[in-house]
């Protein structure tokens, strides 16, 4: 909107802009939303799409996308899912993609100083782009648009409901605080599945053979907090939906008979951490980072790390050593990353490992 800035100061205005975060998180949304505050034409290229198999017909969609953006300028090009059209070009077998990747980066090297073109690219595996995209006069800026925090959840929950009757016994804030790790789109779900179950409990006052509804069981419609506790209860964070997840258990200390010793370690160890970090960061105090329960089968291993999960209000990952073993190189380390990369994502979250033994033998007698 206002390019004199950089020219009056004599530096070139940035080219490129990275967003990266997982799905969900409004990536899209933000380019959009950049594009229509600045009054900027918006050319949208989604990655797979200019893939061609015809030779030349991919580096010809790309160009045609660039040329049609300059004739509109000052123009935002959003390029989604990047990574699929500018892999590494080391690691990627196909030609095609190789000079993709070539004809992109000519093409941002190629942008006249003052065609007021910039372009954004969106992508979940920021790693996976070739290294050239991400030096300086290319995509120069990155910006993390990672998992909102609980005011962040609160502002998608208003926006969300603001078209959406609700009851006077809704309370936002209490939502916002239990959806550990829900991005937007998990968040727009969630409401819309609480309406729907508002109106399977309205469905024995409807007559659908009627061309019209009663206005009495319109008006009484109004989504309610127990609406919302259903949804809760049915949903779980997209980023947890691959692995084996139980979404906070409702598994509770006095469902634990005995064991009070064990309890009291595990509330200091675990439950003390989540539910004040800031006392542990006033005192200087690490807080532990692992648990290991050892004992003979059925003695409440699981039960325990239900518990722990439930009473910290924390997203629960349950999986069994061996799921994660694999005969191919590489994909057993890769499964573990992925575990504690999506706990990361959804967190606070307690990650309970059954039968660790089966994964973790000591090193010097494997």
């Amino acid at each position: 909107r206002h390019p004199q800035l950089f020219k009056s100061i004599g530096i070139k205005p940035p080219r490129g802009i990275l967003m990266y975060g997982p799905p969900g998180t409004g990536k899209t949304l933000m380019a959009r939303a950049v594009a229509n505050e600045t009054g900027a034409f918006f050319f949208l290229i989604n990655g797979p799409e200019i893939m061609s198999k015809m030779a030349g017909e991919s580096e010809s969609n790309l160009r045609k996308a660039f040329e049609e953006a300059e004739k509109n300028s000052p123009a935002i090009i959003f390029i989604d899912e990047i990574d699929s059209i500018a892999p590494k070009r080391d690691k990627t077998n196909g030609e095609v993609e190789r000079r993709v990747v070539s004809q992109l980066l000519t093409l941002m090297d190629g942008m006249k100083a003052r065609s007021n073109i910039v372009v954004m690219a969106a992508t979940n595996r920021p790693n996976s782009i070739d290294p050239a995209l991400r030096r300086f006069g290319r995509f120069d800026r990155e910006v993390d648009i990672g998992i909102p925090d609980p005011t962040g959840r609160l502002e998608i929950l208003q926006i969300h409901t603001k078209n959406m009757k609700l009851g006077d016994d809704v309370d936002l804030e209490s939502i916002a605080a239990e959806t550990h790790g829900y991005v937007g789109s998990d968040i727009a779900a969630l409401c819309s599945e609480a309406a729907m179950q508002q109106i399977r409990e309205k469905m024995d006052l409807i007559d659908l053979d009627e061309d019209t509804i009663d206005a009495e069981v319109l008006d009484s419609l109004g989504v309610t907090m127990e609406n919302f506790r259903f949804a809760l209860g049915v949903s779980n964070p997209s980023a947890l939906r691959e692995v084996a997840v139980v979404e906070v258990p409702n598994v509770r200390w006095e469902d634990i008979g005995g064991l009070e010793e064990v309890k009291r370690e595990l509330i200091e160890s675990v439950q003390y951490p989540v539910d004040h970090p800031e006392k542990f960061l006033k005192f200087g105090l690490s807080p532990s980072k692992g648990v290991l329960f050892y004992g003979p089968p059925g003695t409440g291993k699981t039960l325990l790390a239900k518990a722990v999960a439930n009473e910290c209000a924390a997203n629960f990952i349950s999986v069994k050593g061996p799921e994660l073993l694999s005969m191919w190189f590489g994909e057993s380390e890769s499964n573990i990353r992925d575990i504690f990369d999506k706990a990361r994502a959804a967190a606070p979250c307690v990650v309970f490992l059954d039968e660790l033994d089966s994964i973790a033998k000591s090193r010097g007698g494997s």
